[in-house]
């Protein structure tokens, strides 16, 4: 093998694609920290939203669980309470 094929010459890169790589790359990033501050801002104000409607939600949890606890309790005792048969 020749030291060519190893260690080919690196090419010369037009001084104009490189400043259109570059300005791309810097823009990508000016786009991602707009768009990432932007929804950043609208997920806090969700999160705000939620932890301010917690503690009704839990509430509701709460009352729903304890609900279905006294339905399955019923159930359960008419199924091992024998019926009276008249």
């Amino acid at each position: 093998m020749s030291t060519a094929e190893l260690n080919p010459r690196p090419l010369r890169v037009s001084p104009f694609i490189k400043f259109c790589r570059w300005s791309l790359l810097l823009t990508g990033i000016a786009y991602g920290a707009y768009h990432h501050r932007r929804f950043k801002r609208i997920e806090d104000a969700r999160r705000a939203e939620e932890l301010r409607l917690k503690p009704m939600r839990d509430a509701k949890l709460a009352e729903e669980k304890r609900l279905a606890v006294l339905a399955e309790q019923k159930m359960l005792d008419e199924f091992f309470t024998p019926a009276k048969t008249p």
